[in-house]
């Protein structure tokens, strides 16, 4: 067996648990992901302690703990065992005692990436580590909210979201040429909320979408609830195949475009201004609406030039959608949209209805951030940071045989193929505990893919990488499945 992730005592997401009892999470995390499945010996007390760095003491009193809560058999002179776990009386049976192996669909990475492995053994992670994430920010905003005079938050908070906020990211947008006013912004949770409540609102089971190809699954999930066609619109190393949108778009009729725009999820491709002004040009031939996914825009250094759809458009026919869930702590949740004043006012309403509201606190910890001139510092120093680790790790991944689908010019993903059918790869890296992104589900049609994302800030470790290139190694000299990729 690989060895197990070591969890780290540092930075934001610090364990408060003690040591015993984050061995006993770890372990009930892979017994119940069937890493471990019943009847499996465990290893052993001595090999764990040399594993995990620990004493043998640790070790049996976290094994002790897993026998008490009924996850490990203690058998005299053989180990630990993991202990059948019926989920129903024992007297039936006849029912299953184990649940089903969850398949590599849309909800696998989300659901892993909340799981608890540390970030530095995900190469697939969807944001920053926790040494670039805006963790003080968030804790200086918070001492700063907690000591405003008058401070009220029993009111019930606003539909449309903190009003000072909606102001300030009204200045934000006319930074980037999109004139606005607040009245056209609505505040979410996060970025996938914004584009739930315009999905809910636009769309009808039966309904026709294009997205990018690959697309972040989280959108493929949304529309997949709605019970939507969806089509692909490929992607090449500079961008959206306008080509091919244009050719979809004639032949299907479809009600609504949602493309992630800068740094697309998960090639890292830009859009160029001759793109931009096909697609609105299409999305009009055609009535489509237009929905610019554009949450990696503080990736983007002030020397690199990308064009957005909703500068052109001035948020007529585009919905602009942003975050701060990627360049701040990812459970800050904060987002927003930007339309017309009068779609704003339907989807607040539909934002009523579907959670309420969003929490004021969180917003006001945000607006603490982008006022007082720390946000753009934090910015600058995760530029810096990345961009020093960009071309070194695409090397070292090129290394290993992986091919590269083109150079970003910011941001923190790599969009790699690797040759074999890379959910096989991910089903194994769970269970040597890594966390990796398989192309699968970032394809409309989860097709199996080659193709693989990374996220050059979380893969770093040394044992991670070199598990990687062994496993890739061993696959390839196993002759196993190659796929061709779309």
């Amino acid at each position: 067996m690989s060895q197990p992730p070591t969890l780290t005592s540092t930075g934001d997401t610090a364990p408060t648990q003690t040591l015993a009892e984050q061995i006993v999470q770890w372990a009930i995390h892979r017994i119940q992901e069937q890493v471990f499945r019943p009847g499996m010996r465990m290893p052993s007390v001595r090999q764990l302690a040399l594993d995990r760095g620990v004493s043998r003491f640790t070790v049996v009193e976290a094994y002790d703990r897993l026998v008490a809560r009924g996850y490990l058999q203690a058998r005299q002179g053989s180990g630990f065992f993991v202990r059948e776990r019926a989920s129903k009386p024992v007297r039936r049976a006849k029912v299953a005692t184990t649940p089903p192996s969850r398949p590599i669909d849309m909800g696998w990475l989300i659901r892993n990436m909340q799981s608890g492995i540390a970030a530095d053994m995900s190469p697939g992670f969807g944001y920053l580590p926790p040494e670039l994430c805006g963790g003080e920010l968030m804790r200086s905003g918070l001492r700063s909210v907690s000591t405003t005079v008058g401070l009220q938050l029993s009111h019930t908070a606003l539909a449309h979201g903190y009003a000072p906020l909606r102001e300030q990211l009204s200045r934000k947008l006319e930074e980037m040429e999109i004139a606005s006013t607040s009245a056209q912004i609505l505040t979410t949770s996060g970025s996938t909320q914004a584009i739930d409540l315009v999905v809910r609102h636009f769309l009808q089971p039966g309904d026709t979408v294009v997205v990018g190809d690959p697309a972040w699954s989280a959108q493929l999930a949304s529309l997949a609830m709605v019970g939507v066609h969806v089509l692909g619109m490929p992607y090449t190393s500079t961008g959206p195949d306008v080509k091919a949108l244009a050719e979809l778009a004639a032949t299907h009729k479809p009600k609504m475009l949602l493309v992630n725009t800068p740094l697309h999820n998960p090639t890292g491709t830009l859009l160029t201004a001759a793109a931009a002004y096909q697609i609105l040009r299409i999305a009009e031939a055609h009535d489509m609406v237009v929905v610019e996914d554009d949450i990696y825009a503080d990736f983007l250094p002030s020397g690199v030039q990308a064009a957005r759809l909703a500068s052109l458009d001035q948020l007529k026919r585009v919905i602009y959608v942003g975050s701060f869930s990627k360049t701040l702590v990812p459970s800050i949740r904060v987002g927003y949209l930007a339309a017309s004043a009068e779609l704003v006012e339907s989807l607040a309403g539909l934002k009523l209805l579907t959670s309420f509201a969003t929490p004021e606190i969180n917003e006001r910890i945000v607006y603490q951030a982008l006022t007082q001139g720390s946000y753009r510092k934090h910015s600058l120093r995760v530029h810096a940071a990345l961009d020093a680790l960009r071309e070194p790790t695409f090397k070292r991944y090129e290394a290993m045989g992986l091919k590269a689908f083109c150079r970003p010019l910011a941001g923190f993903m790599g969009w790699f193929d690797t040759g074999i059918d890379t959910a096989t790869l991910a089903a194994l890296g769970l269970e040597a505990g890594y966390l990796l992104a398989p192309g699968a589900i970032f394809s409309p049609q989860q097709t199996p893919s080659t193709w693989m994302r990374l996220n050059i800030a979380t893969s770093q470790n040394p044992a991670m990488l070199k598990w990687m290139a062994k496993t890739l190694d061993q696959l390839r000299g196993q002759n196993a499945r190659v796929i061709t990729s779309p």
